[in-house]
């Protein structure tokens, strides 16, 4: 099957303004969190200044690597038409692995009905080069919707990424050749979202919000302020993390970190983070019975009330956060090849994991 039976371009590169390097501190509308359209009962949001309408649950490609890829296709065609139509992905997941099950599973859904969303974890512009071209081979597509900066950790790699020969001016490019159309980023670290949004005018941040981190240190509200502030979308990622595994439990999954697995407890979750202002969408826990359980919690969202803070803020009161030494390993300026999280499938494949 050629690409385009599949992927049919629409519109080309994206119009509209042109990016700078300047940032945007005032004056700029901070994305709307009101849900608008419905699709099969699942709310959209308009992704900020990209004008597009996405689902406020996003896809996670990575959820691809522990299926065979029957299982794959049919639920990546099952959560289309439960109304997901923004789908994530990225090379650091399975090592291609992940691209290639998206990319031979979303055959036959209609592409322009599709928000395809991709990364790169290279800083320099050939390195990000190659790996766009692998990933839209990979992904049978002849555009990526958003194109991110994968995993940005420090000001310095920032810096890197966005100054001469770096990984932007491939972004620069790719958008010129209609091969993108919205850039964006995505960090585990307050300094690395932090500079990524000084530096430069994404339309995106991928960054972790969920209630654990939140509640119990704060952590994601300057990063929320800086964001809206400039008008960037936030795309809310680990909304339904529960903290760092107890010492002593017996694990229920096999991950690096807990997870909220009651539907009760995930809905309360996905409100918390689907109701901080700029958040979009929220992409899950990379399970597929977790993206159920966020789709049918999306599908009843109302904006969380202090008594649903107040249980979350009880479910997260011994929680250990799992950022927090990632912080510390960039205040400290440590080389960023000392794992922080061993037991992470992500130390092993350069990026970080939904």
């Amino acid at each position: 099957m050629k690409r385009r039976v599949f992927l049919k371009v629409v519109g080309g590169a994206a119009g509209g303004y042109a990016l700078s390097t300047t940032p945007i501190l005032s004056g700029a509308q901070p994305p709307v969190n009101e849900p608008g359209d419905r699709v099969a009962g699942l709310p959209r949001r308009v992704l900020g200044r990209t004008g597009q309408k996405v689902s406020i649950v996003a896809f996670p490609g990575l959820a691809l690597i522990h299926y065979d890829q029957d299982r794959c296709t049919a639920a990546l065609h099952s959560a289309f038409e439960r109304g997901v139509n923004y789908f994530d992905v990225a090379p650091a997941y399975g090592n291609g692995q992940c691209e290639t099950r998206m990319g031979i599973g979303l055959q036959g859904l209609d592409r322009s009905r599709i928000f395809l969303a991709c990364k790169t974890k290279k800083r320099d512009k050939e390195g990000a080069r190659q790996e766009l071209e692998q990933s839209l081979k990979l992904l049978k597509t002849d555009y990526f919707d958003l194109y991110q900066m994968h995993h940005l950790v420090t000001p310095q790699e920032v810096k890197q990424a966005l100054g001469p020969g770096g990984a932007i001016e491939t972004f620069l490019t790719a958008k010129q050749e209609g091969k993108v159309k919205y850039f964006g980023f995505s960090a585990h670290t307050t300094k690395g979202a932090l500079e990524a949004l000084k530096n430069y005018r994404f339309e995106t941040a991928m960054f972790p919000i969920n209630f654990v981190e939140f509640l119990n240190r704060g952590f994601g509200k300057e990063v929320l302020e800086a964001a809206n502030q400039q008008g960037t979308a936030v795309v809310a990622i680990k909304p339904l993390s529960w903290g760092a595994w107890p010492e002593g439990m017996k694990r229920t999954r096999e991950w690096w970190y807990r997870t909220v697995d009651d539907s009760r407890e995930a809905e309360l979750a996905m409100r918390f983070t689907l109701s901080q202002k700029g958040v979009v969408a929220g992409i899950p826990t990379s399970f597929l019975d977790l993206l159920d359980r966020a789709i049918e919690a999306a599908k009843v969202f109302r904006p969380i009330d202090a008594a649903g803070t107040e249980q979350l803020r009880k479910m997260a009161a011994s929680c250990g956060s799992i950022f927090e030494r990632e912080e510390q390993q960039v205040a400290l300026n440590l080389p960023s090849s000392i794992p922080v999280h061993p037991d992470s499938p992500h130390e092993g494949c350069g990026g970080h994991l939904a």
